[in-house]
C-alpha cells in the first residue's frame, strides 16, 4: 500500500492541534513553538503533494485514497486532488505558519484580568488554528460529498471560538460593549453558515436518493456520479437538479461570501485579531468558491448553466457594492473585509463565466487574493497593535516614523487594487477577459470595481501613512524581525507570481479544462470584423473561416 500522503497532510495539523491543546496552560511558549512546528511539517507535506502531482496526467484526480466508511449508506473515505485543490492546499499550508507567527502574542494573558477580558489560554488559540487547517485541507481533498460536508460544517466550531474567544483587543479596554460585539460577530458567523449547511444537508440527502433510485444503490462519490451521468446511467430531472443545485450553491455562497449573504463577514473580520481575520478570508472562505467549481458545476451541469445569469448579476453586485462600502469605511479592518467581498465577486464571476480564461483566472484569484489579503491584513494588524485603534482617523504620518511598515502596507494595498506586476493583476485580468468574451456588458461593468479599488486603497494609505505625524504615532516602532519574517515572503510571492504566474497556471489549467468538459462548455469563438480594402472585400460583417485565417 502506498503512503497515504493526502491523509497525512490533513492528519498532521489535527495531531498538532491535539498536542498543543494538551500542554499545560503555563507552557505558553512551548505551545507556540509546537504549533509552528506542526504547521511547517504540514507545509512540507503540501509541497510533496505539489511535486508529486502531474498536471499532464489523464486522470482528473491523483494521489487518490478510497476506503469503505459507512457502506450501508454508500459513504466512502475518498480523497483525491486536481490542480485546483493542489494550489489551494499549498496556499493554506503556506499561510498557517505566517498566521501563527503574526499571532504570536495575540492570546497572551492580560496584565489585569476583568470579567469581560478573560482570555483563553494561549495553547487553545494555536490549537484551534491547527484544527481549522486540518479541516480545510481535507475539504479540498474530499471527493465524497458526504465526507466533504462533514468537514465543511465542522470547521465552523473552532472558527466560532477563535472569533468570540480571542477577539481583537484594540480599543476593547475591558468594556462589556466590546465583549458583546465579539460575541455577536461570532454568533452571526455561526448562524449564517449553519443555516447554509443545513440547506446543503437536505440537498446531499436528495442527491443520495436520486442515485439510489437510478443506480441501484445510493452513492456520494463525485467521480462515480459524474461518470454515471456521462454514460447516460444517471439522468436527473431538470427540476430536481435545479433544487439540488440551489441547496449546494446557497451553502457555498454564504461561505464565499456572495451578496446578499455576506453580512456576517465584516463583523467577523472586524472583531477578530488580524491573523484570525486572515484565516477567515484567505483560507476558510476559499472552501466556498472551490466547492462551486468541484461540486456545483460537476454534479449539476444543466442547473449550473440555468442559474448562471442570476449568479453573474449577484457577483457583479458584490463587486461594486463591496468596493463602494470599502470606500466609505472608517475602520481599517472592515475596509479590508468589504474589499474582500468585492474580490470574491470577481472570483465567482470568473467561475460562472464558463470560459477557460474566466475559471483559470478565478482559481488564480483564490490563491493571489489569499496572499495579498494576508500581506495587507497582517501589516494592518501590526499597525493596529502599536496604536491600539482600528480607526483610520487615528493615524497620520506613519511613513515618517516607520518607513518599512508603511512600505509593506503600500505593496499589500497595491496588490489589493491589482497593480500590474503584482500577482492579483494576472488573475483579475483573466477573469475580466473570460467574462467579456461571453458576457461583454457584465465584463465592462465589472471593471468599475478596479477603479473603486484604486480609490479605497490609495485613500487608506494617504490618510494613515502620509501627512503630518500625529502625536500618538510619534514613537511608533518599525517592523520587528518576527514581523518581517511574516511579511517579506508574502511580498516576494506577490512580485514573483505577478511577473511569472506560469507555475500556477500549468497546474490549474488542466483541471479547469476538465471542469468545462463536464459542464459541456467551450470557449466562444472570436468574431472578426473585416474592413473594406482597396480592390474589394467585405466590411462590417461577422467573419467566416477564411476571414479568421486572414486575420490570423
Amino acid at each position: 500500500m502506498s503512503f497515504p500522503l493526502l491523509t497525512a497532510t490533513a492528519v498532521v495539523p489535527a495531531v498538532g492541534a491535539i498536542a498543543t491543546a494538551a500542554l499545560p496552560a503555563a507552557k505558553r511558549t512551548a505551545a507556540k513553538w509546537l504549533a509552528l512546528l506542526f504547521s511547517l511539517i504540514t507545509f512540507a507535506l503540501a509541497l510533496v503533494v505539489a511535486f508529486r502531482f502531474d498536471p499532464g496526467a489523464k486522470s482528473p484526480y491523483q494521489l487518490t485514497e478510497s476506503h469503505a466508511w459507512i457502506p450501508d449508506f454508500g459513504v466512502r473515505y475518498e480523497l483525491g486532488v486536481d490542480g485546483i485543490a493542489v494550489a489551494l492546499i499549498a496556499l493554506t499550508a503556506l499561510l498557517i505558519p505566517f498566521i501563527i507567527l503574526a499571532g504570536w502574542h495575540d492570546a497572551d494573558p492580560l496584565e489585569e484580568a476583568t470579567p469581560n477580558r478573560r482570555w483563553r489560554p494561549t495553547h487553545g488559540f494555536f490549537a484551534l488554528i491547527l484544527a481549522v487547517e486540518a479541516m480545510v485541507v481535507i475539504s479540498f481533498e474530499a471527493t465524497d460529498v458526504f465526507l466533504f460536508y462533514i468537514f465543511f460544517e465542522a470547521m465552523l466550531i473552532p472558527m466560532y471560538f477563535l472569533i468570540g474567544g480571542f477577539g481583537d483587543r484594540a480599543g476593547a479596554d475591558g468594556e462589556e460593549q466590546a465583549a458583546g460585539r465579539r460575541s455577536y460577530a461570532a454568533v452571526k458567523f455561526l448562524l449564517y453558515n449553519l443555516a447554509g449547511g443545513l440547506i446543503m444537508l437536505a440537498a446531499v440527502i436528495g442527491l443520495y436518493a436520486v442515485t439510489a433510485d437510478q443506480l441501484g444503490g445510493g452513492t456520494f462519490s463525485l467521480q462515480q456520479i459524474v461518470e454515471a451521468r456521462a454514460a447516460g446511467k444517471l439522468d436527473i430531472a431538470a427540476g430536481t437538479e435545479r433544487l439540488l443545485f440551489l441547496g449546494f450553491f446557497f451553502a457555498f455562497a454564504v461561505k464565499a461570501p456572495l451578496w446578499p449573504l455576506h453580512t456576517w463577514l465584516p463583523g467577523a473580520m472586524g472583531e477578530s485579531t488580524a491573523p484570525v481575520a486572515v484565516l477567515i478570508t484567505a483560507v476558510v472562505d476559499k472552501v466556498g468558491t472551490f466547492a462551486m467549481l468541484r461540486f456545483c458545476l460537476q454534479l449539476f451541469p444543466e442547473a449550473s448553466s440555468w442559474a448562471t445569469p442570476a449568479i453573474l448579476v449577484l457577483a457583479l453586485i458584490s463587486i461594486v457594492y463591496g468596493a463602494l462600502l470599502a470606500v466609505a469605511q472608517r475602520d481599517i479592518k472592515r475596509l479590508i473585509a468589504y474589499a474582500s467581498i468585492s474580490h470574491f465577486g470577481f472570483i465567482i464571476l470568473g467561475i460562472f463565466a464558463m470560459t477557460s480564461q474566466g475559471q483559470g483566472g478565478a482559481t488564480l484569484y483564490m490563491v493571489n487574493h489569499g496572499i495579498s489579503t494576508a500581506a495587507l491584513m497582517l501589516v494592518a494588524g501590526f499597525l493596529i497593535s502599536r496604536r491600539g485603534s482600528r480607526l483610520i482617523a487615528d493615524y497620520g504620518g506613519v511613513q515618517k516614523v516607520a518607513p518599512v511598515l508603511a512600505g509593506t502596507f503600500l505593496i499589500g494595498g497595491l496588490a489589493t487594487l491589482s497593480l500590474p506586476g503584482l500577482a492579483p493583476f494576472v488573475s483579475e485580468f483573466l477573469v475580466l477577459v473570460g467574462t467579456f468574451t461571453r458576457y461583454p456588458v457584465i465584463g465592462i461593468i465589472a471593471t468599475f470595481g478596479i477603479v473603486l479599488a484604486a480609490l479605497y486603497v490609495l485613500v487608506l494609505y494617504q490618510r494613515t501613512m502620509t501627512g503630518p505625524v500625529k502625536a500618538e504615532v510619534t514613537g511608533m516602532p518599525d517592523l520587528r524581525v518576527r514581523e518581517l519574517v511574516v511579511v517579506a515572503p508574502l511580498i516576494a510571492l506577490l512580485i514573483f507570481l505577478g511577473v511569472y504566474p506560469k507555475p500556477l497556471t500549468d497546474i490549474v489549467n488542466p483541471a479547469v479544462d476538465h471542469t468545462l468538459s463536464v459542464v459541456d462548455k467551450r470557449d466562444p469563438k472570436p468574431t472578426v470584423q473585416v474592413n473594406a480594402v482597396p480592390g474589394g472585400g467585405r466590411h462590417g460583417h461577422a467573419a467566416n473561416d477564411q476571414d479568421v485565417e486572414a486575420a490570423k
